[in-house]
């Protein structure tokens, strides 16, 4: 077996640990596992704020500062910080990280490789530009059909600057040596878009089976905490954004709530979630509870309180395309799903495994049957359980950390030899 060619990756990403979204935990664990087979990875990053906007305890938004994770040197540098308050103010922060994450590229020293992540797009721009001056592999990691996904949601039209958008998001993918997107969906779009799919990969989104694993204890300082004993519960667990539909999941709770044992729960933050709270407030519902965002590391403790893991998307054509990061957690923590979104790559791979059941998306009527399907009927709720802990093993994270590092690799081979 031919010896690993040590490589230094940098890797450009608006979001990473302690901030624990989707993409944050799947640049982190990726590293982590570069890292383990002799790899170098210097990552570039904002002060950790999202989802509110809020720079976490411990951090300050300052020009520059450096710091190591598991091996990985991670450079945080300063950018305009807005929570999701309007299409002017978010492009003010993505254009500013392009920039200050550009020029803290310069001094990193001797990359190999350099990796700009969506899902903005002005990350993959600052990389490409930092390849062009330093003269090496461009790759294009696509974790979102951006600006596309802005006018999904309805937060805007098909206006002059989302066309501007359009354009540049072509650029970049053309000029990238490799693309590897998040969704075999995604490549097929490029690809009927004219991106030659020679140069696409898809690695798809996984799960750490270290760190999450079935458990049939629920961690107790929530379940006192927020009076979940003995309860029923339907998580919805992760960002509270505008793609999720999540006024039809509190119109689902208000046809159960003469369901005593049932709660409907939604731990996390985003933009989405004040207006969910007053929703809640003016239905007066004692059948939902709120948990804040918790750290990364407590996230499979916040799992541990569910009996059902609830996954939302929006009635749009876009959304038959994504992959919900939180599928593949669920998968690793052996729970149930219940997925409300439209037919697509996503609810095949739950429905092909067997992992949960697949309705319409935004039916709040549908969704109160299967809750009350899944809660009248153990046997059903086991099967779907086990089911999708068999599942998790094809998503493992460290398989498909593996599998990308193959990919880096063979661009960067390729090139040299040309």
């Amino acid at each position: 077996m031919d010896k690993v060619i040590n490589m230094h990756i940098l890797f450009l990403t608006d979001n990473f640990p302690p901030e624990g979204n989707a993409p944050a935990t799947r640049t982190y664990e990726h590293a982590r596992e570069w890292i383990k087979e002799g790899h170098k990875v210097t990552i570039i990053t904002g002060a950790p704020n999202f989802p509110e906007g809020k720079v976490f305890e411990g951090y300050k938004n300052i020009w520059y500062k450096k710091e190591y994770l598991e091996g990985i040197e991670v450079r945080r540098v300063k950018t305009y910080i807005t929570a999701n308050e309007g299409f002017a103010k978010r492009i003010l922060d993505f254009m500013s990280f392009m920039v200050t994450s550009f020029f803290a590229g310069l001094f990193v020293k001797k990359p190999d490789v350099i990796i700009g992540t969506s899902p903005q797009f002005f990350t993959a721009v600052s990389a490409w530009a930092l390849a062009a001056v330093r003269f090496k592999p461009f790759i294009f990691e696509l974790r979102d059909i951006w600006p596309a996904s802005i006018t999904a949601v309805g937060a805007m039209g098909r206006t002059l600057p989302i066309r501007i958008l359009e354009k540049i998001e072509m650029f970049l993918y053309r000029r990238a040596n490799k693309i590897i997107s998040v969704t075999h969906s995604f490549k097929t779009e490029l690809i009927d878009r004219g991106i030659d799919g020679n140069k696409i990969d898809v690695v798809l989104n996984g799960v750490d089976l270290t760190a999450y694993s079935p458990t049939k204890v629920k961690a107790p300082e929530f379940i006192d905490e927020y009076n979940l004993k003995e309860k029923f519960v339907v998580g919805y667990i992760g960002t509270h954004g505008m793609a999720h539909a999540l006024d039809k999941i509190v119109e689902t709770a208000e046809l159960l709530v003469d369901y005593k044992n049932i709660v409907i729960l939604f731990a996390g933050g985003g933009a989405a979630k004040p207006e969910v709270e007053k929703l809640v407030a003016s239905k007066k519902l004692s059948n939902v509870v709120f948990i804040p965002r918790q750290p990364k590391e407590l996230m499979p403790k916040l799992w541990s309180l569910c009996d059902i893991s609830l996954i939302s998307l929006k009635d749009t054509e876009l959304f038959k395309t994504v992959i919900p990061s939180k599928i593949f957690e669920s998968m690793g923590m052996g729970l149930p799903m219940i997925m409300t979104a439209p037919i697509g790559e996503a609810t095949k791979i739950v429905s092909d495994a067997d992992a949960g059941l697949v309705i319409l998306p935004e039916s709040p009527e549908l969704l109160r049957d299967d809750i009350l399907k899944l809660y009248l009927t153990p046997k059903l709720l086991t099967t779907l359980a086990d089911n999708s802990a068999e599942a998790a093993h094809k998503y493992s994270r460290e398989k498909l950390a593996k599998l990308m590092l193959d990919k880096i690799l063979a661009t960067r081979s390729c090139l040299k030899a040309s």
